[in-house]
């Protein structure tokens, strides 16, 4: 038995002399083992790195919403309304952004300062981003298991009771936020202070409460719509007469009708003189008189 274990050994030393890639069978396998270690590195090392940087041409193809934090995270992607970037994922945050002018590269305080970066910006829009791996908790949603139990259950019990009064309290402390912080931009506006207010406003808007729905079937706050209109007008004391007519556009389409308002506002006057504007507000508000026929007739009788 000893001498055919004996043998046996010999032939297998034997076979590996003739057959290299019996030896480079075990080098490769050893080759995949050290490449899988390194792959799995590499892959601890870029989660472990959660920040990326991304500059980006307007038209922005990626929406933010605002967090309980505070901050600006990314709510919507949609490249067949601009330009994004295929690093971003849906609930990542911004940690810096590109100054409204120059080459500065502001710290992310805030949604309402991060906004009106991004609004005021000529040229393309830089962004640090901290990953979040779809991490959506930035959005605030109610506690609401024990109605949900209790629904189940065919029952209105004390949980909803509870729920609905924390639901109610918090709608009115939010609401009160943002009419605060709908006055400190209004004292910043009659200050003057027209980048500043636009700040304060940005920020309001991004406290709108989601899915809202008012007593006359409203989608949008009375809050949204005054400030909205508010930015309009800051943009227009600016000169930004693309960014004025964008806001009063979204306030129109929001419900706003006060058109004569519109129409003879002279904290507007700057977005009246742009080819724009015309068009935008008939689109809600049908003048009485053709203007097209009003000219034709001009041409005949003379001025």
């Amino acid at each position: 038995r000893g001498a055919t274990a004996h043998r046996r050994k010999k032939i297998m030393e034997t076979m590996r002399t003739k057959n290299p890639s019996h030896g480079m069978g075990k080098a490769i396998r050893a080759r995949k083992r050290k490449a899988t270690r390194v792959a799995a590195q590499g892959e601890s090392m870029e989660r472990d790195d959660p920040y990326y940087e991304v500059l980006l041409e307007k038209p922005l193809g990626v929406k933010f919403n605002r967090g309980k934090d505070g901050g600006a995270y990314v709510a919507r992607l949609d490249e067949s309304i601009g330009n994004i970037d295929e690093r971003f994922e849906l609930g990542d945050k911004i940690v810096a952004i590109s100054a409204s002018f120059g080459p500065d590269i502001w710290p992310a305080e805030n949604y309402g300062q991060i906004m009106y970066a991004i609004k005021t910006r000529n040229g393309g829009v830089y962004f640090k981003m901290e990953k979040k791996y779809g991490d959506l908790s930035f959005m605030e949603k109610p506690d609401n298991d024990l109605f949900r139990k209790e629904r189940a259950g065919g029952n209105y019990g004390a949980g909803t009771k509870e729920l609905q009064q924390k639901n109610y309290e918090k709608r009115k402390e939010l609401a009160n936020q943002r009419k605060k912080g709908f006055q400190k931009g209004l004292d910043l506006f009659n200050q003057k202070k027209y980048d500043d207010a636009l700040i304060v406003w940005e920020d309001v808007l991004g406290q709108e409460p989601p899915n809202y729905m008012g007593d006359r079937f409203e989608r949008v706050t009375d809050i949204y719509l005054a400030t909205q209109y508010n930015i309009a007008c800051c943009y227009a004391y600016l000169g930004k007469v693309d960014e004025g007519l964008d806001a009063l556009e979204d306030v129109l389409f929001c419900g706003f009708d006060d058109y004569k308002k519109v129409r003879n506002d002279p904290n507007l006057a700057g977005l009246r003189e742009s080819p724009r504007f015309t068009p935008m507000i008939n689109k809600y508000d049908e003048p009485w008189i053709n203007e097209n026929a009003l000219k034709a007739l001009k041409g005949i009788f003379g001025k």
